[in-house]
């Protein structure tokens, strides 16, 4: 019996290292079988993936060694840059905070939601109030029964945000909350409220907010930094940190004119990002925020007070309204992002948000995401997990340069204020969505449930409408918005007709020759609404044609097989659909593929919203 020598986990200690390479030449060799003729450097850049704002993921990370080292050294938490956290613990005490949102107009049905989300894992309260929430005079009856030494409240009250922060500071009092004991975020963002809406608001409520707050209520911030408004424009996430900073800084100048001194207004400002459901970015975003905000204090010299204070939300952009419970799979990715990302605060959107007002059941379900992630996957229990990740560190490197160049810019326009009415920060938002636009059409950028693999028997999730969100501004996006455009489409010739429009699918062959085509046609179609009549059989023009003439199709059929069929059937088999009826013959396949015999082409990477709304178009199914 062979004895292995008690050397602790040196298992690898006799492999040879391994150089990058021999890695290359292995990748070449991959790429070669799959028709890709390409060497060194060029194998791996064939194997990387182009994001936003110029990044690029590469498929091997490697440590970084000397002066590139010691550049990206990100230090410990609770000290500058505070990469790795604001505070020395970090989330790893207690966890991050779990921060439910509650909208309503009903100040009694608001209050029993708070109770239920208090009494079961909630840590703090965000309540929307005003305009698109509960009125100002209905805070108290919402707060009722709320222990507001114990938990804090977060409010976003839009035009009426100084209103509704002094009524919450009056409550305290009238509450005998000792001003040490009160936590709240007040939530005032001017320069938030104009993107949103366009209204300019005077920002000196919000300076004698903050005065009073850096005075009296120290565990009081006054000014919400929200990003949200420019995620949900369309925005990356360097435009999201770029913007960030620049209203972060326009408050600072703000404050300091108002009488605060520079280490008193950093510390009256709270920040607001998306969390999505890619995690890295998310992860990056979060701690190239913190750095990015400690190099403005560093500027400021209060490099001290460089802590920024993080709210995570779980973005609206990625959230869908049809095949909504995929919504929980999303909003679990990102909160555990957020919580990686050392979030402080984490709001996880309920799955049906953006149906109308969540009911009872979303709601338990999101705030048990939290208390999983918390308690059962301890994503707190370790400082910043990603630390040392060489991929989440050029990451985080990389994205925090974009987002400070897009800051100069802002900056070089006369600041945030100038940025939006001179139109910039809409023009450049609008461009990064418009190319977005185009990776959603073509199915680049999937989206489960919607684009890949849509279900046209799911019955729609119906909730109580809620108050309307205030709008003006930058425009609000979805990713699911041309797509829904479609289904709607669909849903109005259901209800007009009794039947969704269909397509007809002609298998032509052996199901080795037709099944992968006619599975992505199938696919394809479902997620514009329209509903793939199979011929898993159609073996010739005439049985083609038959089974045609008996699926009920409006007028358009696809053909589906290989290349080689294609050239010895389409042709006969496309003219035996048209004498059937088909007015409009597609073949699942690149274009060129029997040209001529058929009208159209659908392939993976076609522009797959142009391709169904034509579809549509001809079957003449209107809105």
């Amino acid at each position: 019996m062979t004895v292995l020598p008690d050397d602790g986990l040196s298992l690898a200690a006799e492999f040879p290292d391994a150089t990058h390479e021999q890695w290359q030449r292995l990748v070449e060799g991959v790429l070669r079988k799959s028709g890709k003729e390409v060497s060194g450097e060029a194998a791996e850049a064939a194997l990387s993936t182009t994001l936003e704002d110029g990044l690029t993921t590469r498929p091997l990370y490697t440590a970084p060694s000397g002066a590139d080292a010691k550049a990206r050294s990100t230090g410990f938490p609770g000290f500058a840059p505070f990469v790795r956290g604001g505070t020395p613990d970090g989330t790893g005490t207690s966890g991050w905070d779990v921060r439910q949102r509650i909208a309503g107009s009903d100040p009694v049905r608001v209050n029993e939601a708070a109770l239920a989300d208090l009494e079961n894992g909630t840590t703090s309260l965000w309540l929307t109030v005003g305009r698109a929430g509960i009125p100002v005079a209905g805070l108290a009856r919402a707060l009722d029964g709320v222990y507001l030494d114990l938990a804090p409240v977060a409010l976003d009250a839009g035009a009426e945000s100084a209103e509704a922060a002094r009524a919450l500071l009056a409550l305290y009092a009238e509450r005998g909350v000792a001003p040490e004991a009160a936590v709240a975020a007040l939530g005032i963002d001017p320069l938030g409220h104009e993107a949103r809406t366009g209204e300019a608001l005077d920002t000196a409520p919000a300076v004698e907010l903050a005065r009073d707050a850096a005075a009296s209520w120290p565990g009081v911030r006054a000014l919400a930094v929200d990003a949200l408004p420019y995620h949900e424009a369309g925005g990356s996430a360097a435009e999201e940190l770029g913007l960030s900073l620049a209203t972060g800084v326009a408050y600072l100048r703000a404050l300091t004119e108002g009488g605060l001194s520079a280490e008193a207004a950093f510390g009256q400002l709270e920040f607001r990002y998306a969390a999505t459901a890619d995690q890295f970015l998310t992860i990056a975003k979060l701690r190239a925020a913190r750095r990015l905000w400690a190099r403005v204090a560093e500027a400021c010299g209060v490099p001290e007070a460089g802590a920024q204070r993080q709210h995570a939300v779980t973005s609206p952009v990625m959230m869908t309204r049809r095949d909504p419970w995929v919504n929980m799979l999303r909003t679990t990715v990102a909160s555990m992002a957020a919580g990686v990302g050392g979030a402080d605060s984490v709001t996880v959107l309920p799955f049906d948000s953006e149906l109308g007002l969540p009911d009872a059941f979303a709601r338990r379900i999101a705030r048990n995401t939290s208390t999983i992630l918390l308690e059962e996957s301890h994503l707190a229990r370790v400082i910043d997990p990603a630390g040392g990740s060489y991929y989440v560190e050029q990451l985080t490197d990389e994205l925090a340069h974009a987002a400070w160049e897009f800051f100069q810019t802002v900056e070089r326009a006369g600041g945030l204020p100038a940025a939006l009415r001179s139109g910039l920060v809409a023009e450049r938002l609008a461009a990064t969505w418009a190319a977005r636009s185009k990776k959603l059409a073509t199915r680049r950028e999937p989206i489960t449930g919607v684009s890949e693999f849509p279900l046209l028997s799911e019955k729609p999730v119906v909730r109580e409408a809620a108050p309307a969100a205030p709008g003006g501004g930058l425009p609000r996006v979805r990713r699911d918005e041309a797509y829904e455009a479609l289904r709607a489409r669909s849903d109005a010739h259901l209800e007009s007709t009794g039947s969704r429009p269909r397509v007809f699918l002609a298998a032509l062959g052996p199901a080795a020759a037709h099944t992968a085509r006619a599975t992505f046609a199938s696919n394809l179609f479902q997620a514009g609404g329209i509903e793939p009549v199979h011929d898993p059989v159609s073996v010739d023009a005439a049985t083609a044609a038959e089974a045609y003439a008996a699926s009920g199709a409006d007028g358009v059929a696809v053909l589906c097989s290989s290349d080689a069929l294609y050239e010895e059937q389409a042709g006969a088999v496309a003219a035996a659909l048209r004498a059937a009826g088909a007015s409009t013959v597609f073949l699942a396949g690149r274009p060129g593929t029997s040209a001529g015999a058929v009208d159209a082409y659908v392939f993976a990477g076609c522009d797959a919203v142009a391709v169904l709304s034509s579809v549509l178009d001809r079957m003449g199914v209107a809105l």
